[in-house]
């Protein structure tokens, strides 16, 4: 019995000894796997994979401490931290080392003490891997800024310690993880520039330490999650450039700590939460570029801290809310393209710190509140493009650091406030498309930083002040379309950096003063249609760098100067003065363009040419006295007529009609030119008729466009109109990127419209010819775009009423010699009025048409902006981009195909062309990011083409977010 007792009791402690052996037998594999040795071995092996072409010489003297001749040593080598107690690694950080490798060649399990992980600013790719759930102890991983690519891995959420993560800027993909809601310890994450697609976890509302928030910059789309609202420790939150859409959830307000909310360029509609106003804590709200719609919350005043607010480029209505002068602190206020109406606040006075006030393309009306002037620190003020009027007030002279200043196209009356000199920083000052009136004040002279005058279509009379020319700094001057009278004041040649000039249609008279030749840098200047006498100064020849001249409807006199060759001019008109007989011998090319200029004036003359000489300038005296007769007795009826174009027996009543008046051919002539309209005279056919070119006898060539009305029972009404509107449309606007028409006519039948010839044809005849490759580089395409940008940009925001072309082709752009874009064929085009519902049938070319527009037949802007974006991008890839919009008018909104978006862009391009570099490698970059969110299938999320033509002018262009050969389509979405 004892004995089976002390057995049994000898035998519990060997079962107990047993387990124990069990328990640490178990253990050392895990202890074996983390050992500093193995550790050690881990890191010299990922290390034999690094590729180090691109490493910097820095980081390659470090790593050499990686051997294994220094295993012993690990804690001592670089960029490695180990625990003290465990001598285990504990942090490895490898930041802006310039490595190219993989994570999956990198042995992760044995760093199970290891709390920082950082190698931002490398060249790391290829996935992340799930085995990082393994290091449970990490507080702090920043992979950021890599090429790192695929999931984030839902092993991620095994990390219950991790505080600090930051992902962005590489090109994972797929969705976040719901799984991420699991690392409740989180204070700072950041998943931004990348591609990620799909919706935000509501899982996110569990990291309730979350502090910084950052998932701009990528595909998201579905809703932004109402679980934000726990995030209550929440200061920093940017979702800015998704696809988000829905609402913005109230329970946005239950952020009391925010401090930064940037939710810009998504999808959202809805109207603004007025629970806003309980984030008191807000200095920077962005919510522009969306569909947000209804009025402004008066609940906004609250945010007495917020110092930066943007609400451009939404459908917001109703009036500016006067609460919103209770945000003492703002700086920057930005409220443009909205459907803003009704008068700006007062309250607006009391924003004491407010440098930027941009309310543009609204409906204010009122007047301008004089307590503006209380807004001292402003140096940005545009409120161009309402329905304001009365007076400039004279506040705005307390405005001293005042350097922008755009009252542009408005209803603006009275005159020039005199204390508006008082702003002496003003380096921008536009004013035009106004009705001023008065004269231009003296003071102006003041403005000695002003570079930029606009105040061209106002009615200001008196004289030019001479004091114009201590603005030595100014770089373009436009005082056209209004009643000036007296001489150009000599001074003006003391402007000797002023690129462009226009005084046209004015009353100016006395002569071209000598001096206008010291402004050296002049490119283009305009002083046609005034009463300009005397004989053009031989100090002209000073300017050099001038492309474009216009002296035509004057009073000059005498010969042209020989002397005088402008070796860049490109347009040069001197039609309708009172030159002596030998100004035009031999110089058939003088009213057309520059070249064969000195030839031409250097002429032998012979006794026909002088007869000719004498003959020419009385019979042109008779024509131009009876053409005045005419014009004074049947102007009326021409507008009436035009009116009722719609036949073609109304056609019939007009055998002739030159519009433009520097024209010195007549009907016949171009008849005879093209031999009765010959079929070998025909470069082209339409939709809307035939085009054919004549060469005339006297050297110039022009574009006859002709529709055949012998049986107008066959001819659809929808050509009559679009030839009616093509008339009125061109002979009222006159812009540079915009094709000329010289007049209409009406013989045996038939209609034609005459237009001036562009020896390189059509955009699309250079895209798909050899000069695609051989010409039509990446400048001379940037060139291209940016021209057809400020055409439409003309025509959409500078025409009153605006002017919607409606069939913008690559086939409806013609080019100059030197590629400068022009804009035709608008025989769709159709004037926009702001009061109508502008429904009509469908027209443009398939292909090209807004998606919109087939489905509602609803004109509008954007149908323009998104033809502009397929040209735009024709014009970058060398094809038509069918397939892109396949995938865009497929997506429903949402994110575009997966296999579109993960496209590198330089895959995309014109694959005859080497890619671009450099500076010219951003200018690509841009049009396409531009052009890409002009096609978007939401009219509303479409930019302005004022804003695109504004963005291509852009002096610098922005940095490219990573190497140009690695950008994707995605990527060019959120620039």
């Amino acid at each position: 019995m004892e004995g089976g007792v002390f057995s049994a009791q000898s035998h519990k402690p060997t079962y107990l000894l047993l387990l124990l052996h069990i328990f640490l037998l178990a253990l050392l594999p895990f202890k074996a796997i983390s050992s500093p040795k193995t550790q050690a071995e881990a890191l010299v092996s990922w290390k034999n994979t690094f590729d180090t072409a691109n490493t910097f010489d820095s980081a390659i003297l470090c790593l050499t401490s990686w051997s294994l001749t220094n295993l012993n040593n690990l804690c001592n080598w670089c960029a490695i931290v180990c625990d003290q107690s465990s001598e285990q690694v504990s942090q490895i950080d490898l930041s802006n080392f310039g490595i190219s490798a993989t994570l999956t060649h990198f042995n992760l399990t044995p760093f199970l003490k290891l709390t920082l992980f950082e190698l931002r600013g490398n060249y790391f790719t290829g996935p992340i891997p799930s085995e990082l759930g393994f290091c449970t102890n990490l507080t702090y991983l920043d992979l950021s800024s890599n090429s790192l690519e695929g999931p984030i891995p839902s092993s991620i959420g095994q990390l219950r310690e991790l505080q600090y993560l930051d992902l962005s800027n590489n090109l994972l993909n797929s969705s976040i993880p719901s799984e991420l809601g699991l690392c409740t310890n989180l204070t700072y994450l950041a998943l931004s520039s990348n591609h990620l697609a799909g919706k935000i976890p509501s899982s996110i509302g569990q990291l309730r330490e979350l502090q910084h928030l950052d998932l701009q910059i990528n595909s998201l789309d579905s809703s932004i999650p109402s679980e934000l609202g726990l995030c209550t420790n929440l200061t920093y939150l940017a979702m800015a450039s998704n696809h988000l859409e829905g609402k913005i959830p109230s329970s946005i307000g239950q952020l009391r700590e925010l401090q930064h909310l940037d939710l810009q360029m998504n999808s959202l509609d809805s109207s603004i939460p007025s629970e806003l106003g309980f984030c008191t804590n807000l200095t920077y709200l962005d919510l522009s570029s969306n569909h947000l719609e209804g009025k402004i919350p008066s609940s906004i005043g609250q945010l007495r801290e917020l110092q930066n607010l943007y609400l451009q480029m939404n459908s917001l209505n109703f009036s500016i809310p006067s609460e919103l002068g209770f945000c003492f602190s703002l700086t920057y206020l930005a409220l443009t393209s909205n459907h803003l109406e009704g008068k700006i606040p007062s309250s607006i006075g009391q924003l004491r710190e407010l440098q930027h006030l941009d309310l543009q393309m609204n409906s204010l009306d009122s007047s301008i509140p004089s307590e503006l002037g209380l807004c001292t620190n402003l140096t940005y003020l545009d409120l161009s493009s309402n329905h304001l009027e009365g007076k400039i007030p004279s506040s705005i002279g307390q405005l001293r650091e005042l350097q922008y200043l755009d009252l542009q196209r408005n209803s603006l009356d009275s005159s020039i406030p005199s204390e508006l000199g008082l702003c002496t920083n003003l380096t921008y000052l536009a004013l035009s498309s106004n009705h001023l009136e008065g004269k231009i004040p003296s003071f102006i002279g003041q403005l000695r930083e002003l570079q930029h005058l606009d105040l061209h279509m106002n009615s200001l009379d008196s004289s030019i002040p001479s004091e114009l020319g201590f603005c030595t700094n100014l770089t373009y001057l436009d005082l056209s379309f209004n009643h000036l009278e007296g001489k150009i004041p000599s001074s003006i040649g003391q402007l000797r950096e002023l690129q462009n000039l226009y005084l046209q249609m004015n009353s100016l008279n006395s002569s071209i003063p000598s001096e206008l030749g010291f402004c050296f840098s002049l490119t283009y200047l305009d002083l046609s249609r005034n009463q300009l006498s005397g004989p053009i100064p031989l100090t002209l020849s000073n300017l050099s760098r001038i492309q474009g001249l216009d002296l035509s409807n004057n009073n000059l006199n005498g010969s042209f100067p020989t002397e005088i060759a402008f070796p860049r001019l490109r347009k040069f008109y001197l039609s309708n003065n009172n030159f002596t007989h030998n100004t035009f011998v031999g110089n058939s090319d003088l009213c057309r363009d520059a070249r064969g200029l000195t030839r031409a004036c250097n002429s032998k003359k012979n006794n026909k040419k002088v007869i000719i000489g004498v003959l020419v300038p009385v019979c042109i005296i008779s024509v131009v006295t009876t053409a005045i007769a005419l014009i004074l007795v049947f102007h009326k009826k021409t507008k009436c007529a035009l009116k009722k174009i719609n036949s073609a027996q109304n056609f019939e009543k007009f055998e002739s009609m030159i519009l433009q008046e520097e024209v010195k051919f007549t009907f016949g002539e171009v008849v005879k030119a093209i031999d009765d309209f010959h079929e070998k005279y025909c470069i082209g056919k339409g939709g809307f008729g035939r085009v054919y070119k004549a060469e005339l006898l006297s050297g110039q060539v022009v574009a006859v466009k002709r529709l055949n009305m012998s049986d107008s029972n066959d001819i659809p009404a929808i050509n009559l109109q679009s030839f009616e509107n093509e008339i009125r449309t061109l002979t009222n606007v006159r812009h540079r990127n915009i094709i000329r028409l010289y007049g209409f006519c009406s013989r045996r039948g038939c209609i034609f419209l005459l237009y001036e010839y562009l020896e390189r044809g059509s955009l699309g005849k250079a895209l798909y010819g050899f000069e695609g490759v051989t010409e039509l580089g990446w400048a001379t395409r940037v060139k291209v775009v940016k021209g057809l940008a400020h055409a439409l940009s003309y025509l959409h925001h500078d025409c009153s009423p605006p002017i919607v072309h409606r069939d913008v082709t690559v086939n409806n752009v013609l080019l100059e010699s030197d590629f400068e874009a022009r804009l035709s064929d608008f025989g769709t085009a159709r004037l926009i009025s702001a009061n109508s519902s502008n429904w009509t049938h469908i027209v443009g070319s398939f292909g090209y048409m807004a998606p919109e527009l087939a489905l509602t037949m609803r004109v509008t802007d954007k149908c323009d902006v998104y033809s502009f974006g397929v040209v735009a991008l024709e014009v970058m890839m060398g094809r038509h981009p069918g397939d892109l919009l396949e995938s865009e008018l497929s997506k429903s909104s949402k994110s575009m195909t997966e296999d579109n978006a993960e496209l590198l862009l330089k895959d995309l391009l014109d694959q005859r062309l080497e890619a671009p570099s450099n500076e010219l490698a951003k200018a690509v970059v841009l049009v396409m990011s531009l052009a890409l969110g002009c096609i978007r299938t939401r009219p509303g999320s479409r930019p302005t083409m004022l804003y695109v033509a504004q963005k291509l002018s852009a002096r610098s262009l922005p940095s490219l977010p990573e190497p140009f050969g690695m950008l994707t389509i995605n990527k060019l979405m959120g620039i």
